[in-house]
């Protein structure tokens, strides 16, 4: 049976109609969280921008297919780390080129753009990159070895060291955390065998627990390795948010109270009384979980469920290995930021200030998630064109 060769066959429209659903709840969340923000702009109506220049960006992503993106995996990934390498040495300061908001230098004010959080756009040009290394190692070593596979994971090593380098200096260990969940899940993908892997994800996972040993026990030990002592802060605000009111657990306490207070259904839209600062962006789940209460909130987790299980059918269709470690990337990616994002609202995991994709407020944030969903829409529009080839040859 031949597969049709007009665009709307093999536009992919379920995962259209998931990122519409995405767009809604967004809207409506952020309309709600100014009610009770100090803010005066129209948070809702610029999201709305956003989204629809978002748009535009995924449809033209869509013309370009993956030998395409292939050769731009280098470049964007070396204009990525140019970005991060100018907003280390960019001045900041009040009306500077970089903005430094509570200690972390992470934006920059480019004029008619506006301002950027560089290390948004890198993570999905990072992706390009690792999925295009790993691609040609795996092509030139069709015999896989124990010391191919070590080899690979020096290069994806090089390849994640030299952008954590520059976030962490930022600070920002939130988005240190996804890269290296985006490198896993690449690596993992790329068939490396499990002697190497295994004992590599013992070490880390005793290394994180020690890290955080240390944070409560040794601090002193961690700011002579370079740790910067506000992220220590954040692990204690984080055990015991009650003991920090005033100070780096208020958030917490404030997004816990929010969405207790919800209970099974919510105070419904526009109901919501709890103050939280900034709750279009990062405890935008909290408004939800506020107004819409448990249901509410269980039905975006939901969402959020069959939107990465899509994404995950998506990548197990996909011939081309490069295509394969592109969406297994945004997996991770978005996957990483779901879950970070919500247990941080709850107390599951320490606040890091990541947004909730598609549903928190931002230019930055949503354009990297919109560029690397464009990627997956593209990999697969182009997928069912090489079938179709197949066949016809």
């Amino acid at each position: 049976m031949k597969l049709s060769n007009k665009w709307t066959d093999r536009f992919d429209w379920t995962l259209a109609f998931y990122l519409v659903l995405f767009f809604i709840v967004s809207l409506t969340a952020i309309a709600s969280a100014q009610i009770s923000g100090p803010h005066n702009t129209n948070f809702a109506l610029l999201q709305v921008r956003w989204y629809v220049l978002g748009a535009f960006i995924v449809f033209m992503m869509i013309q370009l297919e993956p030998q395409a993106y292939k050769k731009l995996a280098w470049p964007l990934y070396g204009f990525g780390i140019f970005l991060l390498l100018f907003l280390m040495f960019a001045p900041g300061g009040e009306g500077q080129i970089a903005e430094t908001r509570l200690g972390a230098k992470r934006w920059l004010h480019l004029p008619v753009i506006g301002t950027i959080q560089p290390s948004e756009f890198i993570k999905t040009f990072f992706i390009l990159g690792l999925a295009r290394m790993v691609s040609l190692h795996n092509e030139n070593n069709l015999e896989r070895t124990l010391k191919t596979d070590t080899l690979l994971l020096a290069k994806a090593g090089v390849m994640l060291i030299v952008p954590l380098a520059f976030i962490m200096k930022q600070p920002d260990l939130g988005t240190s955390l996804v890269f290296i969940a985006i490198t896993a899940a690449v690596i993992i993908t790329s068939g490396i065998s499990w002697k190497l892997l295994a004992p590599i994800m013992a070490v880390g996972a005793s290394a994180g627990a020690t890290l955080l040993w240390m944070a409560v026990y040794a601090q002193d030990s961690l700011v002579r390795l370079g740790f910067d002592p506000y992220q220590f802060k954040r692990v204690y605000s984080w055990l015991d948010p009650y003991s920090y009111p005033g100070e780096e657990g208020y958030n917490l306490i404030q997004a816990m109270t929010a969405i207790g207070s919800g209970e099974f259904t919510g105070k419904g839209f526009r109901e919501s009384v709890v103050y939280i600062p900034e709750n279009h962006t990062d405890f935008i789940i909290s408004v939800i979980g506020e107004e819409w209460g448990f249901v509410g909130t269980s039905l975006l987790i939901t969402l959020f469920f069959v939107f990465i299980y899509h994404l995950t059918k998506i990548a197990l269709t996909l011939k081309d290995p490069f295509s394969v470690y592109i969406t297994a990337g945004v997996i991770a990616m978005i996957g990483f930021h779901v879950l970070e994002n919500i247990g941080m609202n709850i107390q599951l995991l320490p606040i890091t200030g990541i947004p909730l994709p598609f549903v928190s407020y931002g230019g930055s944030s949503l354009f990297s998630n919109m560029f690397a969903i464009g990627l997956v829409f593209s990999m697969r529009f182009h997928q069912q064109d090489f079938h179709f080839e197949a066949e016809e040859a």
